[in-house]
């Protein structure tokens, strides 16, 4: 699909595109904004709830205008269902990750090198490695913008799990010194959920040159809030039994922690005579797609899945979201929740606390007490390493002579005290790293969600920055409202 400079489309021919391969006859607001903010070459920060067609506002600019659009996605199964969706629409569209077999990895490269993808799908890491970079950063590549999908994953990960995140600031000006005829492209980071703390993290760490910002609220008033308190394992194992029996005929979705916990529940409630599968991250590309299709499809009524499955996946008569085990954040939290009522009908969202105090049933509170020392430990670690740190230097010799040393250099530039040149090359302004209160905070304001006695939908609008819309918010209906 090919066109002139992006100046010169029309939005007549926007709007022909888009009934064309969506089949849509007019935008959502704010879709049409975005679209055209993005067609002017403007950075910009969207923040729309779960359902809200965000990927439209990223795919049809793209695929109107000449070069590539690189998307930068955190999961693998995210990037093969937009792309499976664009390229069965016949959509010049490719994705690259690690898991890719070789045959299809060079076919991708060399569509690449020809210029003939609109669109490419790509982790942080990925497109950081040398060989994927070193094509996209050759003159001849017209690179139109930078995308980044399921942009609050940089906030929860890019310090510590994924530090690749926090050098894609350096993208923009390395490729445009690199390629001379180039004078700009646009930057835009999309995301369901991002307080105001994480917009700006966003909007620091990206190098968002003065971007149009798309807050909308999360606020969905088909969508029925509630937690009960769980007393012993077996509790909360009944109380899960005692919602799905209710709930046969209904699409929904059981949310745990870990892979072990989902086998694990799996294979509890398929002895049990129901049909499930466990699904996680550390499944094949083929297996979690098998679960996907049964689930859209409707002959696996729920899956018992980690918060790796949802992302991107659309399925608007979604009934139920059960979470088996609390989110660590309010983020992970709205996120999942989103999932279900999309089509605007009544939905409900259970959560499963186990007794506040710990006492009876520790398992929440220690599992939020390994993963904050978790945290510490890391940051630990990498006061320890700093001091054999060179000031400057390159990550990948870094990476390859000290371990954990990709997440020391993170974890400095998240406290100010190192600088990136570029996406590779680093100086180091300090010897030493504090630990941030932020991620004992964020904890902190889960537990608050968790054990408040306020409209739960209220809560969350103060939490992520509505606080107008919250001041007059009752909902009405979900558990503390209807006490």
């Amino acid at each position: 699909m090919n066109t002139k400079d992006s100046h010169s489309i029309s939005w007549d021919r926007v709007k022909t595109e888009f009934q064309r391969i969506w089949g849509y006859k007019d935008f959502r607001p704010p879709q049409g904004e975005i679209i055209r903010s993005l067609l002017s070459r403007q950075d910009a920060l969207v923040v729309m709830p779960t359902g809200g067609g965000k990927s439209i506002c990223f795919q049809l600019p793209a695929l109107l205008q000449t070069g590539l659009t690189l998307v930068v996605s955190p999961l693998i199964a995210l990037m093969e269902n937009q792309v499976q969706e664009l390229r069965e629409k016949h959509l010049p569209a490719a994705l690259l990750h690690s898991q890719l077999p070789s045959q299809q990895r060079r076919q991708t490269l060399r569509l690449l090198e020809q210029n003939r993808l609109r669109l490419l799908y790509l982790s942080p890491e990925t497109l950081l490695s040398s060989s994927v970079w070193s094509l996209i950063a050759h003159p001849r590549i017209l690179v139109n913008g930078l995308i980044l999908d399921e942009a609050h994953c940089l906030v929860q990960w890019g310090d510590t799990f994924r530090p690749a995140y926090r050098r894609l600031g350096m993208i923009r000006s390395t490729l445009l010194q690199l390629k001379p005829t180039q004078k700009k492209f646009a930057i835009a980071a999309f995301t369901a959920t991002a307080n105001p703390a994480a917009q700006q993290t966003i909007q620091t760490v990206l190098n968002l040159n003065n971007p149009q910002s798309f807050v909308v609220n999360p606020y969905r008033p088909n969508l029925n809030l509630n937690v009960k308190t769980v007393w012993t394992p077996r509790g909360r194992r009944s109380q899960l039994l005692k919602f799905i029996q209710t709930r046969k005929k209904q699409t929904g979705l059981v949310y745990v922690r870990t892979r072990k916990d989902s086998e694990k529940l799996a294979d509890s409630l398929k002895q049990q005579g129901y049909q499930t599968s466990a699904y996680h991250a550390g499944l094949s590309g083929e297996e979690r797609r098998e679960i996907e299709q049964a689930w859209l499809k409707g002959s696996l009524k729920f899956v018992v899945c980690t918060s790796a499955f949802g992302m991107g996946i659309n399925k608007a008569n979604v009934r139920w979201v059960l979470h088996f085990q609390a989110p660590f954040l309010l983020s992970e939290y709205l996120q999942e929740v989103g999932r279900a009522g999309r089509d605007g009908k009544p939905a409900m969202a259970l959560t499963l606390v186990s007794e506040p105090t710990g006492w009876l049933y520790p398992e929440d509170k220690q599992r939020r007490e390994y993963l904050q020392e978790n945290w510490r430990q890391q940051y630990q670690q990498a006061n320890q390493l700093i001091k054999k740190l060179p000031k400057q230097g390159e990550i990948k010799e870094i990476s390859d002579q000290f371990r954990n040393g990709a997440i020391t250099l993170s974890l400095l530039h998240s406290s100010g005290q190192l600088t990136w040149q570029d996406p590779f090359h680093y100086v180091i302004h300090s010897s030493s790293v504090s630990f941030p209160d932020h991620n004992t905070k964020a904890i902190k304001q889960m537990t608050q969600y968790l054990k408040t006695n306020q409209c739960r939908w209220q809560f969350l609008l103060e939490a992520f920055g509505f606080n107008q819309a919250a001041n007059s918010m009752r909902c009405g209906h979900c558990d503390n409202c209807l006490k």
